[in-house]
């Protein structure tokens, strides 16, 4: 689908990322040789994006193995490298499991590092198979005008490996010729809309306009949008969803608007031990120098630059991410199909979790 992917290895077998943290603005990769490279890129966010972080703590592992470090202080540091996409503890779980017997420990790690990776690429192609039909019908209602689609963060391949979660029905839309516009909320603090989004849009040719965060709801209540797709870090039993900080308000402006709101996510991101999201989710708070401080390219020195935009006494509260009640979630998308936002519909779709 892409000319390339968010994490590969080397010929030396060492493993290597973008350092998403530089984009748009220049494109740096960045080479992870021990477990604490990787539990490091997932803290700083290095890389993002829940089955990305997955694939970045697993690999992690395989980098122990091959160092010869001790594999459980491996496992407790990168399960505390960020606390609320659960595809961390989910690719930590299973290298875990397959490690257990392994008579080779170097060569299983590689070898099912890489499988969680092919693995997440057919999971959001599928993730995309399943939601094109949504555009399709939305297209074929106006006549094939323009479907304009709303999203918050950033959920696209480079939050994952290839494809994406919510971009892979887009990029398959327009595959197949729909008229497809997407309307990408900057998504304060860190940005990951006009830094990522917008830039994964640009190299797919996909029209695009950039809004401020608090846009969206005049843009619905308007007529300007026509079904929301965001993504989701948690997603528990009953369906809530966790997603980056501000998609609950989105959520609440398409309800007000009767206006689809859809969320696109690998079974990898589904913790069926947890039925209330908004008491049970861990809700990572972050540096708040990520408020008091934005990262861009300065116009007078085309340098990257970080500015402080506020009183230097001012504290900040940062965040991460917030809670989306079921009821507000028109339908999930997975890569078995759609489901509604509840137990049942869940269940149906993935009966192993019964």
């Amino acid at each position: 689908m892409s000319a390339f992917r968010t994490i590969w290895t080397t010929e030396d077998h060492y493993v290597e990322v973008i350092d998403q943290r530089k984009l748009p603005h220049e494109w740096v990769v960045e080479k992870l040789i021990s477990y604490k490279d990787a539990e490091r890129a997932i803290k700083d966010m290095v890389v993002r994006g829940a089955p990305l972080i997955g694939a970045t703590a697993a690999y992690g592992i395989y980098l122990a193995a091959r160092e010869g470090a001790n594999l459980d202080e491996a496992f407790t540091a990168l399960r505390a490298s960020r606390p609320t996409a659960v595809n961390l503890f989910w690719a930590l779980d299973r290298m875990k499991t397959k490690l257990e017997n392994a008579s080779d420990l170097v060569q299983t790690a590689w070898e099912e590092a890489a499988q969680i990776v092919e693995d997440d690429v057919e999971t959001c192609r599928m993730i995309g198979v399943h939601g094109l039909p949504l555009i399709e019908e939305i297209s074929q209602r106006k006549q094939e005008e323009v479907v304009n689609i709303l999203t918050h963060c950033n959920a696209g391949m480079l939050g994952c490996i290839e494809w994406g979660t919510i971009t892979s029905p887009i990029y398959q839309a327009a595959q197949k010729g729909i008229k497809v516009h997407v309307w990408v909320d900057e998504t304060r603090p860190r940005l990951q809309g006009a830094n990522l989004t917008c830039y994964e849009l640009t190299r797919h040719n996909i029209p695009h306009t950039l809004i401020v965060d608090n846009q969206g709801g005049h843009l619905m209540q308007h007529g300007m949008v026509d079904m929301c797709i965001v993504g989701t870090d948690r997603t528990t039993r009953n369906g809530d969803v966790a997603n980056k900080i501000g998609t609950y308000l989105k959520a609440l402006a398409a309800h007000d608007n009767q206006i689809p709101f859809y969320v696109a996510l690998p079974s990898t991101t589904l913790d069926m031990t947890i039925r209330d999201g908004l008491k049970e989710i861990p809700i990572e708070q972050r540096n708040q120098d990520e408020v008091r401080y934005i990262v861009g390219k300065s116009k007078a020195t085309g340098q990257l630059d970080e500015v402080l935009i506020c009183p230097e006494t001012t504290n900040a509260s940062n965040y991460g991410f917030d809670v989306t009640p079921a009821r507000l979630v028109s339908g999930l998308i997975t890569e078995r199909g759609i489901c509604a936002a509840s137990e049942k519909g869940l269940v149906a779709l993935f009966p192993e979790y019964k």
